[in-house]
């Protein structure tokens, strides 16, 4: 099968990758940065530099593709001119336009929790506007909306905090639950999902493991040697102007503050708690707290 991927080979392009020429598909790997090309070609793919706003380029390079899969890079949240829900609206744009020109027939987007809510969902509203211009494409397109739960890496933001004030905190209280997913099980899941045959509009969810706040505060805090290590829940306020304080754009600080507060409510898992995967990924907590111990004494 001939696949084009979007996002270069970062934590979840390289071992989609790696998966991907393994199976023996033939993979073109789009980077907007051209030292990548050694490192794309050394996983057996084939590398494209160009910019995914670019929609010329994109059509040019999707055509003759059997599969495309779209994915909207991180922003910097620091960038105080960022319009972040424009850039996802631009890329969609891109994506969807590409798609036509280019008569792609399959379509799997990398999209999040939270997708399915235009409003409330703070930063992720973005990925709302994305799976909406995908899915005006013609009903001959077969779209695929891959949404992953929190991501374990995000967890990583948290060691400097843990290093200098021996805590986790954030607007959300200790009992409150929530699922998470491993870059490796999101890798996993496309692949499964490219060798699955499917039309239409589909939504997948994508999780492997699941804990309270405390839970996981327990969890890391054991991995790094300090296992009374407590997860503390502050207010909105102080997690803005905390944000804020750091550098982060203020809009975004908000709309990260809104994020989370719907993670608080339950509105953020609303959709997902009525679609749950049925098998979860293998990457348990205990699995990533190596991993984050590790991150953490090298910090």
């Amino acid at each position: 099968m001939k696949i084009v991927l979007t996002g270069s080979i970062g934590h979840i392009g390289k071992p989609l990758t790696e998966k991907l020429t393994a199976q023996g598909h033939s993979v073109t790997v789009i980077s907007s940065n051209l030292e990548r090309s050694q490192d794309i070609s050394a996983l057996g793919a084939i590398p494209v530099i160009g910019k995914l706003q670019d929609t010329g380029f994109l059509a040019d390079t999707f055509k003759g593709a059997d599969l495309v899969y779209t994915l909207v890079p991180p922003a910097n949240y620091f960038d105080q001119q960022l319009d972040l829900p424009g850039y996802y609206t631009a890329l969609g744009n891109s994506f969807a336009t590409a798609i036509r020109q280019s008569a792609v027939k399959r379509v799997i987007n990398l999209s999040s929790i939270g997708a399915h809510l235009e409003k409330g969902n703070g930063i992720l509203e973005g990925t709302f506007q994305v799976e909406k211009s995908l899915n005006q494409l013609p009903d001959d397109v077969t779209v695929t909306h891959i949404r992953p739960v929190e991501i374990y890496y995000n967890l990583f933001q948290y060691i400097d905090l843990i290093k200098h004030q021996g805590m986790m905190a954030s607007n959300l209280a200790e009992d409150t639950l929530n699922v998470w997913v491993s870059t490796e099980d999101i890798a996993d899941s496309i692949v499964e999902e490219i060798n699955t045959p499917t039309v239409g509009r589909k939504v997948k969810y994508v999780a492997s493991d699941q804990a309270t706040y405390q839970e996981l505060a327990t969890a890391l805090g054991a991995a790094v040697g300090k296992p009374d290590l407590k997860w503390i829940q502050i207010t909105d306020d102080q997690l803005r102007e905390n944000l804020i304080q750091i550098g982060m754009q203020p809009k975004i600080a908000e709309k990260m503050t809104e994020m989370y507060a719907a993670i608080q409510s339950g509105l953020l898992y609303e959709h997902y708690n009525q679609n749950k995967p049925a098998t979860w990924g293998k990457v348990k907590l205990s699995d990533f707290a190596r991993n984050f111990a590790s991150a953490y004494h090298k910090a």
